[in-house]
This record gives structure tokens, sequence and C-alpha cells, in this order.
């Protein structure tokens, strides 16, 4: 297979996944490979491909999730890397997997698969859902015109899930064939005489994506096609141009609906099982209203600081650090390494004031873990329960004063997971405008998971005051900057429209693998930098850099913001990861060496630092080197400013906390 950008090693017989975003594509991945894939519950968040092996009757077959998609005729970089994996692909089979709640949207997809000629079965999923609303389709008759098996489940139940690869064992094409009126079916007649005789997906499929303009075939038609039948495809497209009068995929487009429509209206609905309104519609309703949705979203914030500030950080911070490894594992191995390792470079690196054991490991693992892992298990919840996205609705207008939309706050809720990837999934907004507007507001004062989790453990031991100040602090500075930005950045933010999931009751098998997968990623990919730090902190006192940064920062770490020189340390080491520099001030704070007041300034001037590496470099890759240095360059001393500001009015009010 030639023509296709990033090809992958082709995997016979794979089964690829398929589906509209928010259909539990994912879930029924991690059902079939027992593996999960980090997903939000709402569009533009699976933007990887992942793979993973399924096992049924003895042997194994290679699982595709692929990013969810609305069309093949690629309008986005995820709809463009699905339709070359089906093209790559072509030894695979499909599993569609659809919404029953939505047939008429899901339809749309199912027909470009059935045209493509792929085998083929639909999974239709949150059928329990459907039935409730009293809108599930009567599944036989969908089978009949399709040809093909239509499998009623219920993903994060795990129903009917289980019927899928068998049924995908025997999977064969639809023989669905709609007729695009005279015109149109001519040209396509034309396109696949055009075509070579061995083409990776049905030569119609090919050729009504020809027609319809699709500019990213090129590279594959230049290797597989003749240059006198490029031209005459050229020719062909053009005169149904001229015929139809108007673009082709929107007639393309209009015939699926018409048809959609009435295979829909024919086919009828099963009997609902619940029509009335349930405490679940209810809440949904009133978590988007503008005026009970601001109590809810302040009872949800409560819950997550009672979560994560008192058992995260409270009391499995006290657990971990000051008996797991405060009794056992320090001065275990600081006995070991005393006895064994002769050199006192070595001994210092592994169990001195900036060592490996007694500096890195306990502070990723006895006091960022618990944090962390009680912030994922919460976030994940939410995730679930489909709140995220009515949060998205309610703050709609807020977000219009700093020139975006209500979507802009998904990218922004998932900065409190990571801001490197939520940096990649401001790709979901509409314009440049919206995008600059939320890298920068991210990269400003969004903290990641982490840094979110050690924050909270601190204030939670100087109170919810402090809490609310620095809350309100951030949130004002936010939407201070925010909107300065939107009369900054010329042009103009986009229509909002957002797909609002049911609220559902969180499954607790999910929740946990999900809550794992989190910790795994943590463990994997935050553990080795908080190493990479210390070691960074540990040469750095050894050569006397340390020193001399910390008398090169007094001047603003003393003088502007009223803190002890040391706590250079935790901004300096904050580039590298925020959530070890918060780590930082949150040992010198329970160490005594911090007043509620300064912990508070400080807060307030990390939260607002200059983002991580890992998040300076996505910045680069997204948006430019110019406009990377030049947030970093406003950040840095606006951080500073916020936190002076912060210290000198609380001293001359008298607030101490």
């Amino acid at each position: 297979m030639t023509g296709l950008p990033g090809a992958a090693p082709k995997g016979a017989g794979a089964v690829i996944l398929v589906g509209n975003p928010n259909v539990g594509k994912s879930v029924v991945f991690g059902y079939l490979t027992g593996r999960y894939v980090t997903v939000s519950n709402y569009p533009g968040t699976t933007v990887e491909v992942s793979r993973g092996e399924a096992r049924g009757r003895g042997k194994s077959v290679e699982v595709i999730d692929t990013p969810g998609v609305y069309s093949l005729l690629p309008m986005s970089e995820d709809e463009r890397v699905t339709r070359d994996i089906l093209m790559r692909e072509t030894e695979a089979r499909v599993l569609h997997v659809c919404d029953a709640k939505n047939m008429r949207r899901s339809l749309m997809l199912t027909i470009q698969l059935a045209e493509m000629g792929v085998p083929l079965i639909l999974a239709v999923n949150m059928a329990d859902e459907a039935r409730n609303r009293g809108v599930m389709p009567n599944l036989g008759g969908l089978e009949s015109r399709f040809g093909v098996p239509a499998v009623p489940t219920v993903a994060v139940r795990k129903k009917g899930v289980d019927r899928l690869l068998p049924l995908l064992e025997h999977a064969t094409s639809s023989h669905l064939r709609l007729d695009y009126g005279e015109s149109i079916e001519r040209a396509i007649s034309r396109m696949e005489q055009l075509l070579p005789d061995k083409t990776p997906i049905g030569k119609r499929s090919l050729a009504l994506m020809l027609l319809c303009g699709d500019d990213s075939l090129t590279p594959w038609i230049a290797e597989n096609v003749t240059g006198e039948n490029i031209r005459k495809m050229n020719a062909v497209r053009n005169r149904a141009v001229e015929e139809n009068g108007e673009d082709i995929s929107y007639r393309v487009n209009k015939s699926r609906l018409v048809w959609i429509d009435a295979l829909l209206s024919g086919l009828g609905e099963e009997p609902s099982e619940s029509r009335g309104k349930d405490w679940a519609n209810l809440f949904g309703k009133y978590a988007m209203d503008p005026l009970f949705g601001i109590p809810i979203l302040l009872f949800v914030l409560f819950l997550a600081y009672e979560f994560v500030g008192v058992i995260g950080a409270g009391y499995l911070v006290d657990l971990l650090e000051g008996g797991v490894f405060g009794k056992g594992i320090v001065p275990a191995a600081s006995w070991i390494v005393e006895r064994t390792i002769p050199s006192e470079f070595l001994r210092d690196m592994l169990v001195g004031p900036y060592g490996i054991i007694s500096m890195a490991l306990s502070y990723a693992i006895a006091i960022v873990l618990p944090i962390v892992g009680t912030f994922f298990l919460g976030f994940g919840i939410l995730e679930d329960s489909g709140y995220l996205p009515r949060l998205a609705v309610m703050v709609d207008r807020i977000f219009k004063k700093i020139g975006c939309n209500g979507k802009a706050v998904l990218p922004m809720i998932l900065g409190l997971g990571c801001d490197t990837m939520a940096t990649l999934t401001t790709r979901i907004l509409e314009t440049r405008k919206e995008r600059l507007i939320v890298t920068l507001l991210l990269a400003l004062g969004v903290p990641c998971s982490a840094q979110l989790g050690v924050i909270l453990g601190m204030l939670s031991d100087v109170g919810p005051v402090a809490t609310a100040v620095w809350g309100g602090i951030i949130v004002g500075v936010i939407l201070l900057v925010g909107y300065l930005a939107s009369r900054v950045i010329p042009g103009d933010p986009s229509d909002f429209i957002l797909e609002i999931p049911p609220i559902r009751m969180p499954q607790m098998s999910n929740l946990a693998i999900k809550t794992m997968a989190r910790i795994e990623w943590y463990l994997r990919e935050a553990v080795p930098l908080f190493v990479i730090g210390t070691l960074i902190l540990f040469v750095a006192d050894r050569m006397g850099w340390l020193l001399w940064m910390q008398k090169a920062a007094e001047p603003i770490v003393v003088g502007a913001l009223n803190l002890p020189p040391k706590t250079t340390e935790a901004f300096l080491i904050g580039f590298l990861r925020r959530d070890y520099g918060a780590a930082g001030l949150f040992d010198m704070a329970r160490a005594g060496l911090l007043t509620n007041l300064q912990v508070v300034v400080s807060l307030v001037t990390i939260t607002l630092f200059i983002p991580c590496l890992a998040n300076f470099l996505v910045i680069i890759k997204e948006q430019g080197a110019k406009v990377a240095a030049g947030i970093a360059v406003f950040i840095f001393p606006f951080a500073v400013l916020v936190g002076a500001a912060v210290n000198f009015a609380s001293r001359i009010l008298g607030v101490r906390f």
C-alpha cells in the first residue's frame, strides 16, 4: 500500500474500531483488550491510535482504536487518520460503534463504511439509554437493510459486548448501495473505470471521495494512477460540478440523510422502559442552568477539595510520608547505604538532602502519588458522569467575554489533568484566536493534576479562607488576562456547538481501570523526571550554583514576595515539572518554614509560574517558537507581580490567614 503518510505495519485480520466521538468506542476497546485508553467524555480527546490484543477461541487478534470521527471524507486530522487506517489495513474487519440515541448521525458513518466494502459489524451502544428515552430503533430491520449484524450493547456494563468477537470472525461487507442521482452516478461509474483494478477499499467509495474533492488522496492517486487517467478524473469531476451546479459533497450528504430518515421512520422504535424524568435528567438539566448551576459547581468543588485535600493530602500522605518512608524506607536505605557504599558523593546522591531515595522518591511516591491518585479518581467520576460538558454550557457566556465559547472550558478542564495534553487538544477549537487564548491561559493559570493536588493539600492545612482567596485570585487572573488577550489577538470566536451526553452513574470497574491507568502514566512519565530534577538540584548544590541562584533571586523571592531563600529551589525546579516545585513548597510548609501568608503567596506565584518544560515544547510545536517565547516572557514577570501584590495587600490589610 503506497501513498499514505505515516504507514504503520499492517496487521492481517485486525479489528478496527470506528465511531463518532462519545459513543463508548474506547470502552469497547478496553473490554476487548483488557487495556484502557484514557478518553474524556466529550469530543476531541482520542487524538492517538491505540492498539491492543484480544483473545477469543484460542487465538489472538489485533484491535485498533481509531480517533472518533463524524465523516470519512477528511475535514480534520482525526478523520484523515481514521480513513488512512481503513485504507492501510486491507485485511481488517471493522467494528462500527454507534450511538443508539443518535442513529441518524451514526448511520452517516455506517453508509460510508458500507461503500468502502469492508467486513462490517455494528455495535449499537448505549441501548439502555435509548430505550429509556424511547428512541431505540428496531435492529432487525437495520440488519436487513445493511446486510450486516447489529448488536445492542451497553459497553459500560459489558452487556452484549461478548457477542462482538465471534461475529467479527465471520464478518462480511454490506450489500447497501445508495442512488445519488443520474448525474453523480454517471460520474461515479466513470471514476471507477479510471481507478486501478486493485484498490485498498471499494472503488465506489474512492470515486465518491474524489468527486467530493478529497485532496488528501492526492499522494495515493499520484502513485497508483497513470497521469493520463488523473487528467481524465479531473475532467469527470469538473463536468459533474458543472452539471450539478453546487458542491458535490453537499448533494451526497443530503441524499444520505434523506435515505437515513426514510429508513429510521420505517424501522419503528422499541417500547420505552422509562419515559418519565428521573433524578439524572433533573440533575443534568439544573447543572446547565445559569442560576442553579453555580451552587452545583461550588458543591462539586467542595467535594473535590474534601476528597483530595483531606483524604489524599492528609491521611494518605501522613501514612506514606510519616510512616512508610519516614520510619521505614528512608532509614533502612540510609543504614544500607552507609555500610555498603564507601563514596561520600554517592551516599549523598542517594540519601543526602538532595538524594534520589530521600528526596526524589519521597516526593514522588509519599507526597505527590496519594494526592494525584485521589485527584485522578475524583476527575474520573466527573468525566464518566457527563457533568463536564454541562459545565461547558454553563460557562459559555463567561467564555464569550474572553474571546472564546463554552467549548474552550474542555481543554482547560483537561489541563487540570495535564497542561501538555490539554494544549494539544486546543485543536478542537475552530479559530486560531481561540487556540492562542486557551494556550496562553493553560500555560498561565491552570495547574496540572499533580500540582493541583499538592496545592490543595497545602491549602487544606491553612483553611478554607486561604483556599477561596487562592482560587479567586487564579480565576480572576485567568478572566482578566483572557479578556485583555481577546482584545489584542485579532479574529472572531466561533459558534458554540457541543453534544451533551446523558448523566450516568459511573461504573466502579471503569473508574478503577481508568485511575490505575493514569497512576501508571504518572509512575512511568513523572517519577523519572522527579529523579532528574533531584539530580539537577544535587549537582547545582555540589557546584555551588544553587547558592548563587538563591542569592541572585533574593531581591525577588525575599524582597518582593517575602519568602525564605530556600523557596528559590521550588521555583527553579518548577520549570522542569510544576508539581515538583509545588512538592518542594509542600515539604517546606510541613516543616514549618512557611507562614500561612507565605503559603498563599508562594502558591499563587507558582500556579501562575512559567509552563513546565514539556508544556513549553508542545506550545512550540503547536504555535511556534515565537509564540512560546512570548508566552514565557509575559508569564514570568506577571506571576511575580501578582505574588508581590498579594503579599503587599495582605500585609497592608493585616490578613494572616
